[in-house]
This record gives C-alpha cells, structure tokens and sequence, in this order.
C-alpha cells in the first residue's frame, strides 16, 4: 500500500484554489470523523509527496491542517504545474483512487500538513457507508479527471496525425478518459526535440511517454493498457459464474446486478468501458438525472460500482470466438487467452456504420470520427464541421460540437429531425444558432489533401449540390452489431443482430438458443436502441442467469 513518497518536489507557498463549482468540496466535521474511521493521520513536512504521477492503488488524502497542492509533474514547461490547491476540510485524489488504476498527477505538501489517509481498500469500504459522502467524492472524483484531461496531464503521444497508429492510441486513450496531452510532428516543433532526446528513429513512431521517462514505442493497446493498471488481471478459477461480453450500458448493468448476488462475475471489452453511449455528451432523458447526465459519467459511476461488488474487469480483452468444453461455456480472446464461465451474457452492441463515399479511404485517419468526446472537441476547437445522421447521437453531438466550433453542418437524408430524434433535442438543433441542418441531402464525397478541407452535399429533391467547409467529419448514420466473432456459433438474424426468446423457441425474453447464453441491449434482435433500456435489460437478464445457475446445481 503506497505510502507518502520521500521524495519532494518544492512548491512556492501558494494560496487555496476556490471552489467555484463544486469540484474541490470542503468535508463536514462529522464526514472527516467517519473516515477517520478507515485512515491513518500523517503529520508531513513541506515539500513531501503524498502520491506520485503513475502511483497505483493509491489512497485519498484530507488534509486536516495546511496546504496540498495537487500538481503535472511532467509538464511541457519543464516545470511542475501546479492544478489545484487544497486546505483543511479538502481531499486530494482523483477517480483512480476508487479504481486501484495509475494516478496522473502527484501530490505535494505546499506546507507542513497534517493529513488522514484513507487506503485503497478501505476508501472502498467508507464509501459505501454514507451515500451523501460517497456521492460526493466520486462526483468530484470525475469532474477532476476532466479538469486534468483539458490541462494535458498524464500521458504524452507523439506522433503524426496522418498517422493510423497515432490516431489509433489515441482513440483508445480518449474512450478510456485517460488524460493525456497530444502532439503532432507536423505542427509542434517540441514533438521533434523529444524524438531525438529519446533517440526514437521514424519507423518506431507514434510513441508514448509516462511519467516523463518511459517511452514505448508503437504500442499495442494491451500494453499501453498493462502500463496504467487498465487492464487488470482477473482472480484465476475454474470457471466464472458470468462472463459478460462487452462494457456498455446493458454488460455494466449486468455486472452490477450479478456481482451483487454474489456471482463471480468478469467483464471484457476490446475497447473501453462504456460503449458507444459513454461517447454521449449529455444523455438527458435517463431516469434519476433531470439536468442530464454524460455518457462518460454514467459508465465511470457504473464501474465504480461493478468493482465494488467484486466484479474485474478485462480491457482492452477482444472476444473472438465461443464454444463449450465439456459443461463450460469458452471465450476464446485476440490475445490468445480464454476465459471460461457457467455462463455468458452478450453485451457487445454496435458500432456506427461507415459512409463509402470518394475521398473516405484518404481523408478517414486524420479527419472523420465516429463519436464526439471533448478529446474530438479539442481538435476541431474554433472550425467548422460537419455532423451525419439524424438520431439522437447526432443531435448531441452538433450541440456538443457547437460550444467551441464556428458552424456545425447536419446533414440527413430525410426532411424531420423529429423522425429519429427525441422531440426535446430536435427543438435544441433547429434552435442552435451555430448548427444548420441540411435536409433530404446526404454526404457525397470528402475533399481535401492531407486533411479534410470541403464536404460536398448532394440535394436529393433538387440533384443540388454544395460545397461546405470542413475540417472534421463526424459519422452517426446508424449501426451494426458487433457479432461477427459469433458468426455459426449462435442463431443471429438478417442484420447480424443476435436472436433470442421466442424467435429462438424459447420462453426466456433474453435467452439465446445456446443454454447458458443471454443476449441484452442493442445486440439483441428487437431490442430499443436507447440507453435506459439497455441498462433494464441488463439488470433482468442476470434473473435468468440466475435460474439458470440453480437449475444446473452451481447455486
């Protein structure tokens, strides 16, 4: 268990940063007492680390008496930059304290302090006690990792971007919410310096840098993901009582609900937690959240959860094929690797399509996306852009896109957003004074040389067509499912979606035609593309494992 390092780092005697919304929260008297419960009081003289950049199952830290200043250690300044500044009554961590993950900043007694640490393991457990404080903490938790992600703490890539491996590490860096800071050869003279002080040669490019010291070079996903802690390894057994395929809504759902029946319960997804609605900016229609809730904050609070009840997590972990052996049921990995389980809940989802149109093989890599995060928002910050599809998906993220870009052009194929989208966000668009919606046209090619530069538009009533300015192209034009791995292996329907309950014969709404395999969310034949029911989905299935558990003897 980390303790303070020995280590200092001297810091100016700065002032408490104030807390103007609710990030950096002063804890009650009697919250302080609870968790005192958990921790150990720590007197600290100035200038010691509370807990380093790349630290991991690191406990949270309240400071009792004094200054901690949370700081980037490895700024591109050379000098640490200093993030957040807290006094008595404050805590300092961020989200990886309830994650066991690697932390991306350090922390630093900015004068002699008196602190209350409260471990890893025990955090978990004080949490859980009180709902107001646990809410509290994991609130601030998520929208500090937000605040470090737009600083630029954490990771370094370098690399092109016209680069598919740079765009690759990147994308997973993004989708996993891992802070990171980019730069780009073909702009940033400092991304060329810190080539040739690593002595990297061009064919080991895109690179990434951690802690200001280790370089890999090209890295596959899974090892970028074993060097934060993202992919951790699952307590070995025989068999799990659930395997869950696929982090989204409804496999998070199912986590949650079988680890808290006490189901050895393992998650995989090939890309990060979250699925594609973790890529929402603001869901606004769930259950619970009147002011709306992002995708990401949803899939965090939804893993902190799973975890807390005892499920793992595998990510990156790619599902390649399933089988039986004997009376388990087999997921065979990309890696190589299986896992084997009683039974399997299918949670893989969609995946937006792609436009086939001239200039998409060229200008895809650095220029189109098909999810608009604040990483993406980042890029485009102050240009226009260009949105396709008329769901839901696309509706936020024209609104999203429109905080920060020039113009957002939606183009569909159709004349009424109210068709596929939600009244509420179709009103929001055609209100927006920076989106414009292009109706019954379509995208009919991209052009541009290195980059995207002009969308062309086609008119489908009058065979118009317009040439827009664009620097990003974002793609949300529908979906299809991720279920090629199952392809011979179970029943799927004409799309590829999977097939279940009745269609199956079977009288189990989510039952697959293999005992011991269900199938939830937007996988699933006939199933509602739309969050909330993905999550039920998920919840009630794990009532059918369950079942199914007992009637096979295991419980």
């Amino acid at each position: 268990m980390p303790t303070s390092s020995s280590s200092e780092l001297e810091l100016p005697d700065l002032p408490e940063t104030p807390d103007t919304s609710g990030v950096y929260p002063r804890l009650t008297a009697e919250q302080i007492m609870l968790l005192s419960r958990y921790g150990e009081r720590k007197q600290l003289t100035k200038a010691s680390k509370l807990f380093c950049e790349g630290d991991r199952d690191c406990g949270v830290f309240v400071v009792l008496d004094g200054r901690a200043a949370v700081v980037q250690e490895s700024s591109p300044v050379g000098e640490p930059r200093v993030i957040a500044v807290h006094g008595p009554g404050r805590f300092v961590g961020d989200l990886s304290m309830l994650t066991g993950q690697a932390v991306y900043v350090t922390a630093v007694a900015v004068t002699d302090v008196e602190v209350l640490e409260v471990p890893f393991e025990r955090l978990k457990e004080a949490v859980t006690q009180d709902q107001v404080l646990g809410d509290l903490i994991l609130r601030a938790f998520i929208v500090r990792r937000s605040i470090h992600a737009n600083v630029g703490a954490g990771l370094r890539i370098i690399g092109s971007r016209y680069s598919g491996d740079t765009r690759r590490l990147r994308d997973f860096v993004s989708r996993n919410r891992i802070p990171y800071r980019w730069e780009d050869l073909e702009e940033d003279p400092e991304a060329e310096v810190a080539l040739r002080a690593f002595a990297v040669p061009p064919d080991q490019i895109p690179v990434v840098i951690w802690k200001g010291q280790t370089v890999l070079r090209n890295p596959s996903n899974t090892e970028l993901a074993e060097l934060l802690g993202l992919r951790e390894d699952a307590p070995r057994r025989d068999a799990y009582d659930v395997l869950v395929v696929g982090a989204g809504p409804a496999g998070l759902a199912a986590a949650v609900a079988a680890a808290s029946e006490g189901l050895s319960t393992v998650v995989l997804d090939s890309i990060a937690t979250g699925g594609q609605a973790a890529t929402s900016s603001q869901i606004e229609n769930y259950l619970g959240f009147p002011a709306g809730i992002s995708g990401a904050e949803l899939a965090d609070r939804a893993v902190v959860q799973a975890r807390k009840f005892g499920a793992a997590f595998v990510v990156p972990g790619e599902a390649r094929s399933l089988d039986t052996i004997e009376d388990h049921i087999v997921v065979r990995l990309g890696d190589g690797a299986q896992v084997e389980a009683h039974t399997v809940v299918l949670a893989t989802g969609v995946r937006y399509r792609r436009l086939d149109v001239p200039g998409m093989d060229r200008l895809e890599g650095p220029s189109v996306y098909y999810a608009a995060t604040e990483f993406e928002a980042r890029l485009c910050r102050g240009d226009p852009v260009t949105v396709v599809g008329g769901g839901n998906s696309a509706g936020q993220a024209a609104l999203f896109l429109a905080r920060n870009t020039t113009e957002v052009n939606l183009v569909i194929r159709h004349d009424d957003l109210n068709r596929d989208m939600s009244r509420y966000l179709a009103e929001r668009v055609v209100s927006a004074p920076r989106v414009h919606v292009w109706r019954n046209s379509e995208v009919c090619e991209l052009e541009g040389d290195l980059s995207l530069e002009k969308v062309v538009v086609h008119d489908l009533r009058t065979d118009e067509r317009r040439t827009l300015s664009a620097t990003a192209l974002f793609v949300l034009i529908g979906a299809e499912p991720h279920t090629r791995w199952l392809d011979g292996a179970i029943p799927l329907d004409d799309r590829g979606f999977v097939l279940t309950g009745a269609d199956v014969g079977g009288a189990d709404m989510f039952a697959t035609a293999r005992a011991g395999v269900f199938a939830v969310g937007d996988v699933r034949s006939g199933s509602v593309k739309r969050v909330a029911s993905a999550v039920g989905e998920g919840a009630v299935a794990v009532r059918l494992v369950y079942e199914h558990l007992v009637r096979a003897g295991r419980r």
